[in-house]
C-alpha cells in the first residue's frame, strides 16, 4: 500500500494580497486595501487543498528560515500535510504580490526566493517520498531542471500531473510522462509555440501529439476539456459567485490528481476538481478558501440563492446557478 495519495513537488510562497478597484496602468499608482498575508505558492496550495479533501499528502519544497517560512509550515501541518520534505534555508521564502479586483480576478507577480533553490539533488534525495506516492504533481515555479528530475523520479505505476505555470517550453522527457498535462489557453499557446485559432478539441489534439499521455484544458466559464488516446470529452462548469480566484486553479489540480490516484476516470476526476475549484473561489485567500470533501458534496446539492459552502443559508448573492460562472481556469 502506498504511503501518499499525492506528493506535490513545487513552490511555497507568502501571498501578499491587496484589493484594488482596478489594476494600475503603466506609470500609474492606485490606492488599495490593507495588506493581508496568506500562506500560498502553487505547491503548498496544492498540498493543503488535497489534504483538506482527505488525501494523504506530502510536499517537497524549500522555504527560507524566516517568518514567512514558519507561516507556511504551520499552515500545511495544520491541514495535515506531511512536511518532512519541506527543506529550510538557501534564500528567503518566496513571495507572491497579488492584486484582487472587485470581480475576484487577480494579477500576480512572484519573487521565487527559496523556490529557485530546490535543486535536482534535493529531488533525488527525496526518493522515499517518490517511492510511496500514487500520484506526483509538479509545476514550473521551481527550476526546470528540477522538474525534469521529478519526471525521472516518479515510481513505476505512479502518475505525474503537471500544470506548466508559469508557462515555458517543456523538454520531451517531461512531456512524455505527463498524465495529464493541465493547461489553460495561455499555457497552451506557450507550450505549442503558436496562436490558438482552432477549437479547444484541436488544441488538445496538438498537445497530445507532443507526447503527454493525457491532457486537460481548462476553459474558465466554459468548464474544461479532457483528452487522451480514447478521445475528448467536455466537463461542465460549476456556477458560483466568485469572491477571490487566488489559488483556485491549484485546488483544481490537486483534486484532479487525488481522484485519478483513487482510480477515477479522467473525466470524472476533472468534474470533481471543477467543483473543488468553484468552492474555493467563494472565499477570500488561497489556502484559507479550500473546501473539505463535505463542503464539495454540499456544493452539488445547494439550491439557487444558497451559499454553496453552507447550503440552506442565504449569503451575499453567492449561488449555484447564479449570474456568474466560475470554472477551473484561474
Amino acid at each position: 500500500m502506498s504511503t501518499y495519495d499525492l506528493l506535490v513537488v513545487g513552490s511555497a510562497n507568502a501571498d501578499l494580497v491587496v484589493g484594488v478597484d482596478r489594476r494600475p496602468g503603466a506609470g500609474e499608482t492606485v490606492l488599495g486595501s490593507d495588506l493581508v498575508v496568506h500562506p500560498g505558492g502553487k505547491g503548498a496550495n496544492q498540498a493543503v487543498a488535497a489534504a483538506r479533501l482527505g488525501a494523504r499528502t506530502a510536499l517537497l519544497a524549500r522555504v527560507g528560515d524566516d517568518g514567512h517560512g514558519r507561516l507556511l509550515r504551520d499552515s500545511m501541518e495544520s491541514a495535515g500535510v506531511d512536511t518532512s520534505g519541506v527543506l529550510v534555508g538557501g534564500a528567503p521564502t518566496g513571495v507572491a504580490l497579488i492584486t484582487v479586483d472587485p470581480s475576484g480576478d487577480n494579477s500576480i507577480v512572484v519573487s521565487p526566493g527559496a523556490n529557485g533553490r530546490l535543486t535536482p539533488e534535493d529531488v533525488r534525495a527525496a526518493g522515499e517520498l517518490f517511492a510511496g506516492a500514487e500520484v506526483v504533481s509538479v509545476m514550473l515555479e521551481i527550476p526546470l531542471e528540477s522538474v525534469a528530475e521529478v519526471a525521472r523520479s516518479v515510481a513505476d505505476g505512479a502518475r505525474l500531473v503537471l500544470n506548466p505555470s508559469p508557462p515555458a517550453p517543456l523538454p520531451d522527457e517531461v512531456l512524455a510522462v505527463c498524465d495529464p498535462l493541465i493547461v489553460n489557453e495561455h499555457e497552451a499557446k506557450v507550450i505549442l509555440g503558436t496562436e490558438l485559432k482552432a477549437s479547444p478539441e484541436e488544441w488538445a489534439g496538438q498537445l497530445l501529439a507532443l507526447g503527454p499521455r493525457s491532457v486537460v484544458v481548462t476553459l474558465g466559464s466554459e468548464g474544461a476539456l479532457v483528452a487522451d488516446a480514447q478521445g475528448t470529452q467536455r466537463v461542465a462548469p460549476v456556477k458560483v459567485k466568485a469572491v477571490d480566484t487566488t489559488g483556485a486553479g491549484d485546488a483544481f489540480t490537486a483534486a484532479l490528481g487525488w481522484r485519478l490516484g483513487a482510480g477515477e476516470s479522467l473525466a470524472d476526476a476533472a468534474a470533481y476538481a471543477a467543483r473543488v475549484g468553484a468552492a474555493a473561489v467563494t472565499k477570500e485567500g488561497a489556502q484559507a478558501s479550500y473546501p473539505t470533501a463535505e463542503e464539495v458534496a454540499a456544493l452539488c446539492c445547494a439550491s439557487p440563492g444558497d451559499n454553496p459552502r453552507t447550503p440552506g443559508r442565504k449569503n451575499e448573492g453567492a449561488t449555484t446557478g447564479g449570474d456568474e460562472e466560475q470554472g477551473p481556469l484561474l
